[in-house]
């Protein structure tokens, strides 16, 4: 069992972590940070009233082909824990979850390797229990409050997303929350926007999709996904 860290306010829990230098598996919370991240540098409003939690995972021999079940792991544990509280999530390839077609959570997993193998893995995960949210944020961003129309124990839903964490899932446990497969969605590259068909995820990842007939496999890291 990971040792727990709670803390009221940190700047980011994932560079707490990275401070911490912790030979052992470590789980860092924060009732709030005042710089979080999201991926590709992108901020993540992390107020009073979300669980924002980073979890250090040790590994050994762990090839970084295998990268993938890592954000599995994340976004599996993050539906498992709203579904729990009687919500319905989407997964939004590769690594958001969707409440009613608006993002309730992100992740952002840093990873260290070691002669061409990954050593540690870093799993930071935000997700909006009683947050509110306004202006343009509003349109893309909600919460577990907004959607179920009253509040949660933030208490009790780090609790049982901790629990989540700490179990093995699959692609097809992944694949069991996306909705979208055989639907239109947009490929956005460098701010150049493809239309495409989604078909599938690979066991590696790879989203594919059909652009004007031909079939592609697409990695995150190459492009950023618009559902329609």
């Amino acid at each position: 069992m990971a040792k727990i860290i709670e803390l009221y306010e940190v700047a980011s829990t994932n560079d707490y972590i990275k401070g911490l230098n912790s030979p052992e598996e470590v789980i860092v919370s924060a009732k709030r940070q005042t710089a979080g991240r999201g991926t590709k540098g992108r901020s993540f409003v992390s107020d009073e009233g979300g669980v924002y939690i980073s979890a250090l995972k040790i590994r050994k021999n762990f090839d970084f082909s295998r990268a993938f079940s890592i954000m599995i792991t994340s976004c599996v544990s993050v539906c498992r824990t709203v579904e729990f509280f009687g919500l319905k999530p989407t997964i939004k390839w590769a690594n958001d979850v969707l409440v009613g077609g608006r993002k309730i959570s992100g992740t952002l997993i840093e990873n260290t390797l070691s002669s061409g193998n990954m050593c540690r893995s870093i799993v930071g995960i935000g997700l909006n229990v009683n947050n509110s949210f306004s202006g343009e944020l509003s349109g893309i961003a909600t919460s577990m409050k907004n959607e179920a129309g009253h509040a949660f124990s933030v208490d009790e839903v780090r609790e049982e997303l901790i629990k989540n964490l700490g179990r093995e899932y699959s692609v097809a446990d992944y694949k069991e929350y996306i909705d979208w497969f055989g639907s239109e969605v947009i490929l956005i590259k460098e701010g150049e926007r493809t239309l495409a068909t989604a078909l599938d995820i690979d066991e590696v990842g790879r989203l594919i999709v059909s652009v004007g007939g031909e079939v592609r496999r697409i990695s995150s890291g190459e492009i950023s996904l618009k559902l329609i």
